[in-house]
């Protein structure tokens, strides 16, 4: 084995992905959903043979470590024919060195030996949680636990030596009674919401909504095991009522109630785990994983109102990180290298070509592509064309890895004009008039907008906005006067930095609206053909896809207030 070890990382559960990292290099991290335009896409056998490999070619090279991780029973079952499937398409060197992880040792990975921290408390707390195996990580209270049992929630601490389970929260699945936050959320959101990932609407919603009016109770917590109460478990049976329709004004309002009081039942249970977690370690540093490490509104107040002084959530918590962790994990404890990796941005997709986006180019002619030389001049342009306003797509360099569009692949829109929030959510993204969308501010700027003090590169903390901003910038104010920002400073982004720049020298105001780069019910674009077809498909007025600017031979309509 070199000095340099090929590690590729594997994540088979739902939000499956792949990293590839040479030593503490990370080649790439991808999802699978970016591939297959699927959401959310689920690990599967034949992954390598007919989605990753056709589309990586870095994954040829010799593998010297490989670890993989899953969460599902049914892909557990299959193991013998992943082996297979794995000897067939990839090359593994001759000591190759391997492992299988439990799901959340590699959210644990994935999370603190990436962040600033040299000692910190880890809180892992997933979804529906994932089986108890045979991979699972021992811990101090840990007995014979029947395979039926899956892990809901997982606390440790952790240096960059040891990683010590200290507590976790299980759930048989032959008991009928629910538990866990991840669970508690995902109950709360399908009632609501129908599909997948709709997480983020039961956030958006509940500001429009009041906590008190329903009369339901807290989330039982007792230390960390958090258990649902009955009266929530009726309540949430009840879809017919609650479910969010977007017409009816009685069955909005409802929904939103809904919203408010789960939010502010999670809420206030995360505070209260870590709390105890706080107790247990005496640390002054909180590492936050798990997909309900997206919840940015609970995030904040993990920062406000716990003992912890520093908080890091990674920008992909979800399950779609552990493929990195796997990585991590693998150059740390397999090939006995520190990982220098950390989380300083989110843009660890396959580096674009220029070949490949002339290509895509070179049958556009039903587009106006013009070429502009400089950075600074394309800018110039951008914001000419924002001001007006417009909205402009913006597709360059390395793509985000986890959910948030953090100008890699972005939308983007003029902050000072509420209408411009509402023409997105309706004309380009087609999802509900309520759904917040994001600032992005020069960090030396931020504190003029936001009440913040800190950095937040990644979108994870949804900050109060300044009394005597909100109007300024009323497309990125939600309801509550709270805004998820992202913050760009001198060592960020330098495109993004520089347009937000030229912004501000126009405008007065470093603030740019934000949002993902796709179409309803797509995942965010990743190559220059997705987002050529992604831009032919909605009324955006503009793509800067460096060099190059590229505009619709027919105007389309401007954006303007909706009746």
């Amino acid at each position: 084995m070199t000095d340099a070890p090929v590690v590729l990382g594997v994540n088979r559960t739902q939000d499956a992905s792949i990293c590839l990292m040479r030593g503490s290099q990370v080649v790439y991290a991808i999802q699978k959903e970016r591939l297959t335009r699927e959401k959310h896409h689920w690990g599967k056998l034949d992954d390598f043979r007919n989605i990753y490999m056709p589309h990586l070619p870095d994954l040829k090279r010799p593998i010297d470590v490989l670890v993989e991780c899953y969460s599902s029973d049914t892909e557990i079952k299959n193991l013998s024919a992943y082996e297979q499937e794995l000897a067939e398409t990839l090359t593994i060197s001759p000591d190759c060195r391997r492992a299988r992880i439990s799901h959340h040792l590699a959210h644990v990975y994935s999370v603190f030996h990436p962040s600033p921290f040299e000692e910190a408390a880890v809180m892992i707390i997933d979804g529906q949680g994932s089986p108890v195996s045979e991979f699972t990580e021992k811990w101090s209270g840990a007995k014979d636990v029947p395979s039926n049992w899956r892990e809901v929630s997982s606390f440790y601490r952790s240096d960059r030596q040891h990683v010590e389970c200290i507590g976790k929260q299980l759930w048989d699945r032959n008991e009928r009674r629910l538990v866990g936050l991840g669970m508690f959320y995902f109950l709360l959101t399908q009632t609501i919401f129908p599909g997948e990932g709709n997480e983020g609407k039961v956030m958006g919603l509940a500001p429009h909504g009041d906590p008190d009016v329903l009369g339901l109770p807290p989330l039982d917590v007792d230390g960390a095991q958090v258990t649902i109460p009955m009266r929530w478990m009726e309540t949430l049976r009840e879809r017919e009522r609650f479910r969010y329709t977007g017409g009816d004004r009685s069955r909005f309002t409802d929904a939103a109630n809904l919203s408010a009081a789960g939010q502010r039942a999670f809420e206030e249970a995360v505070l209260e785990v870590a709390r105890w977690l706080h107790h247990q370690t005496g640390a002054e540093n909180l590492c936050f994983a798990g997909g309900t490490g997206l919840n940015c509104s609970t995030n904040d107040r993990l920062l406000r109102e716990t003992p912890f002084q520093r908080v890091f959530i990674p920008p992909a918590p979800s399950d779609a990180g552990t493929s990195l962790g796997c990585a991590v994990y693998g150059l740390n404890e397999l090939a006995g290298m520190r990982c220098d990796y950390r989380w300083e941005n989110d843009y660890l997709g396959p580096e674009p070509q220029l070949a490949d986006i002339e290509a895509a180019l070179s049958e556009a002619d039903d587009l106006i592509v013009e070429h502009i030389e400089g950075p600074a001049d394309l800018c110039t342009r951008m914001v000419d064309l924002l001001c007006v306003p417009k909205v402009v797509a913006l597709y360059h360099g390395r793509s985000e890895f986890g959910p948030r569009a953090l100008g890699h692949r972005s939308i983007l829109g003029d902050p000072r004009h509420g209408h411009v929030r509402d023409w997105i959510n309706s004309k380009v993204k087609e999802r509900e008039w309520f759904r917040p969308l994001a600032p992005v501010v020069l960090l030396e700027r931020a504190e003029e907008f936001f009440d913040i003090r800190r950095p937040s590169p990644f979108m994870q903390f949804a900050a109060p906005v300044q009394p005597q901003a909100a109007h300024i910038i009323p497309a990125v104010t939600h309801v509550d006067c709270t805004a998820r920002l992202q913050t760009v400073g001198e060592h960020d982004d330098p495109f993004l930095r520089s347009l937000l720049q030229a912004f501000d020298a126009r405008t007065g105001v470093p603030v740019v609206l934000n949002t993902s780069f796709n179409r309803k019910e797509e995942p965010i674009v990743e190559t220059p053909a997705q987002a050529l077809d992604s831009f032919r498909r909605t009324p955006m007025h503009a793509l800067a896809m460096p060099p190059y600017l590229i505009r619709k031979r027919v105007e389309p309509e401007p954006v303007a207030p909706i009746p």
